[in-house]
């Protein structure tokens, strides 16, 4: 095989492959139905002018067959009235539109036999375009439901269990940090709001702490004093009963 035959073959497979994708069948229904239309349209036509034909036909043997039945009995009147020169006339003339009559009725018949296979043709083609017609939308439904599951179909090739188990898995680990953090953050604001309320406590034990020392200064300097006054005096009898025992030398 040469290279030319081998490229050509190459051309006319991508051509007819860029023609299988590029065809969609509602559209070509359509389209066929429109064709159809035209041909009914173009037979309609041929039909009706082999019609009108027929009927030329038809009158021109009947005025060629009358004819020839006029010029038939003026040879019967011309030997009648013994005229033989005109009666031969008469009869060469039968002749002629005998022939053209045999001609015409050839002719009228092969015509008339014509209309007739055009009008079968006519009627097959118009019985074919109704039941184009009656099928096209159960055609057109049954082609969107082939696209339609093919479109579902090559969806769900592209998602597989796995990878839909794994993106959950995902989602639910994401979903748990999230609640983790919201968790850690109500902690951090309790741990917050007892901070404070101890702080409060503190506070407060201060202010009472503080009062007291303001409120009880004098009591308290007393109660120094009088502290100070009692160990002075423990001393002293101390002293005194101590050199009273000591014997004298």
């Amino acid at each position: 095989m040469g290279i030319l035959d081998r490229v050509s073959r190459l051309v006319r497979a991508n051509v007819n492959d860029l023609v299988d994708r590029a065809e969609d069948p509602e559209k070509m229904i359509d389209q066929i139905l429109r064709d159809m239309q035209t041909n009914i349209s173009t037979a309609r036509s041929q039909v009706a002018s082999m019609i009108a034909q027929e009927k030329e036909l038809e009158a021109d043997l009947k005025e060629t067959s009358n004819l020839s039945t006029e010029w038939g009995e003026k040879a019967r009147r011309a030997v009648t009235a013994g005229k033989d020169d005109l009666a031969r006339e008469a009869l060469r003339r039968k002749r002629d539109n005998d022939e053209n009559a045999a001609v015409y009725e050839q002719t009228y018949q092969s015509q008339k036999q014509t209309v007739e296979k055009l009008k079968q043709q006519l009627g097959l083609l118009e019985s074919k375009y109704q039941t184009t017609m009656s099928q096209r939308d159960s055609l057109i439904a049954r082609q969107r439901r082939a696209k339609a599951t093919t479109q579902v179909a090559e969806f769900t090739s592209t998602l597989s269990p796995l990878d839909a188990g794994a993106e959950l898995d995902r989602m639910e680990r994401k979903i748990r940090t999230n609640e983790s953090q919201a968790e850690a953050l109500t902690e951090m604001g309790t741990d917050s709001f007892d901070a404070q309320f101890r702080e409060l406590d503190y506070d407060v034990d201060i202010e009472t702490e503080l009062e007291a020392l303001k409120g009880g200064s004098s009591s308290v300097s007393g109660e120094i004093g009088a502290g100070s006054a009692s160990t002075t005096g423990t001393a002293e009898s101390s002293t005194q009963s101590g050199t009273g025992s000591t014997p004298r030398k």
